[in-house]
């Protein structure tokens, strides 16, 4: 099956590596109680793509820097250290926020941005592997092209393609604003040197901060080099605005929708195609246009999802049908050549193989035995105001349409529950059940019926 994960990778040079992210910002411009990177990306908060993407260069440890006030972001990403910037005083100030955690770690040091979660394996193997080059630099630095530098800062190059420093852009100069080679922020450094470097930071620039990004002219001042990766823009967008997270999301959705292609499923129409991080999807599944794939779904192969479908925290085996516009909530698991249709809601039920729940149903806390049939407008009536409660339909059962099954209820293998019923009691095997008030006729009841509201018509 195709899945979104990304699998471990040797480090280059074999060096023991240390990842620091930086996640201490609030994000103002969020406008949210809510801190920055907890914002949910493919359906989980930001932060943690960060992390699991710095989890597969098989760190020796990992680090994440947090602001005050932030428990739940230390709860989130536990069992990671978690110290705390209590002052924003700038990148570099952060960084040296984890030297206790760093303790006596002399491998590389990868410095990473908590909402900047799009960057990818490749490239971080990039940086570290340049890091190990023949030049031996200290620092290397992530740089793109973004269309528009603006507020980024400037990578200063020489002649030779080597780093020569990094201005911001508060204190660049029009010549060096001309540059389109910008900084990301993300750099892997000689961690011998590391807080050596940190400890000469100044803050006499524009904002008053410690900037990270002199470490660059630092270690060049002491004699070591530093050299730059590039990366493509679109890796490094970061996350500062809901406007920016609307955008991360769509770069992100468009990699999981190639994944989901390039893994031998069908999307009718991808742009219509939601999927959240972890899901998965088998061969020859076709999806059907406005399709949303909540967290924790595994789709097995040659499934029919149809339009408009819903699916969150369920697995469907192979050859089964959902939809069009069908609601599978979590605990849901739907068996091979299982059948869930047009307006229908399932819910924490395990549907067995070949069972049919075609139309118009809800069926939530419930078993559906194999090749069972649950008729249009059937419930099941798992809450009680206090409890939910199982319902059990056995296999081969039928379930007349528009018929309330009360939980807790068995209705047995093979059995009939004819259309319209109320079953409060369990159903024995190949039994017929049926719960209705006698029919009554009137013989030409309508016709006096339809006289008298003639007769009683007001006039005029």
């Amino acid at each position: 099956m195709n899945h979104t994960e990304t699998g471990t990778r040797d480090r280059p040079g074999g060096a023991a590596l240390a990842v620091v992210v930086l996640a201490a910002g609030q994000g103002t411009r969020m406008r949210s109680a809510l801190p920055k990177v907890m914002h949910p990306l493919a359906g989980r908060p930001m932060i943690l793509q960060v992390l699991q993407t710095a989890n597969a260069l098989s760190p020796d440890r990992t680090i994440v820097v947090v602001g005050p006030n932030m428990p739940s972001l230390a709860d989130l990403v536990t069992p990671h250290p978690t110290p705390v910037q209590t002052e924003q005083l700038g990148t570099g100030h952060a960084v040296l926020q984890a030297r206790d955690a760093l303790g006596n770690h002399s491998g590389d040091v990868l410095i990473l941005f908590g909402d900047t979660p799009l960057l990818t394996v490749d490239t971080l193997t990039a940086v570290l592997a340049a890091r190990h080059g023949p030049a031996d630099p200290a620092v290397v630095v992530l740089g793109f092209r973004p269309d528009d530098p603006g507020a980024y800062g400037r990578l200063v190059l020489a002649e030779d393609g080597s780093l020569v420093k990094i201005v911001e852009a508060r204190d660049a100069d029009p010549e060096t604003l001309d540059i389109d080679l910008c900084n990301s922020g993300v750099m892997a450094v000689d961690g011998t040197v590391l807080f050596e470097l940190l400890d000469q930071l100044g803050n006499a620039n524009a904002k008053g901060e410690y900037y990270l990004t002199d470490l660059v002219a630092l270690a060049r001042a002491a004699g070591r080099n530093t050299a730059v990766v590039e990366a493509p823009a679109d890796e490094l967008l970061g996350v500062n605005s809901r406007a920016d997270l609307a955008i991360a999301e769509a770069v992100m959705q468009d990699r999981l929708r190639a994944a989901a292609l390039s893994g031998g499923a069908t999307l009718v129409d991808p742009k219509t195609v939601w999927f959240s991080h972890d899901t998965r999807i088998g061969q020859d599944t076709i999806v059907s246009p406005n399709v949303v794939f909540g967290s924790g779904v595994t789709i097995g192969d040659g499934v029919d999802v149809l339009p408009f479908s819903h699916l969150e925290g369920v697995t469907v085996a192979d050859g089964a049908r959902i939809g069009p516009y069908a609601r599978l909530r979590p605990g849901t698991n739907v068996g091979a050549g299982a059948r869930i249709g047009n307006f229908v809601e399932i819910k924490a039920a395990e549907i067995e193989a070949g069972a049919k729940v075609n139309h118009l149903s809800y069926v939530g806390d419930a078993h559906v035995g194999a090749g069972a049939n649950v008729g249009a407008g059937t419930i099941t009536c798992n809450y009680d105001g206090f409890t939910k409660s199982l319902t059990e339909i056995g296999a081969g059962a039928f379930i007349g349409s528009n018929s309330a099954l009360v939980a807790p209820v068995k209705v047995g293998d093979g059995a009939i529950v004819g259309a319209g019923s109320t079953i409060t009691r369990d159903v024995e095997a190949d039994a017929m059940a049926v719960t209705r008030a006698d029919q009554k006729s009137v013989a030409s009841g309508a016709k006096r019926f339809r006289e008298r509201r003639r007769k009683s018509r007001p006039t005029g």
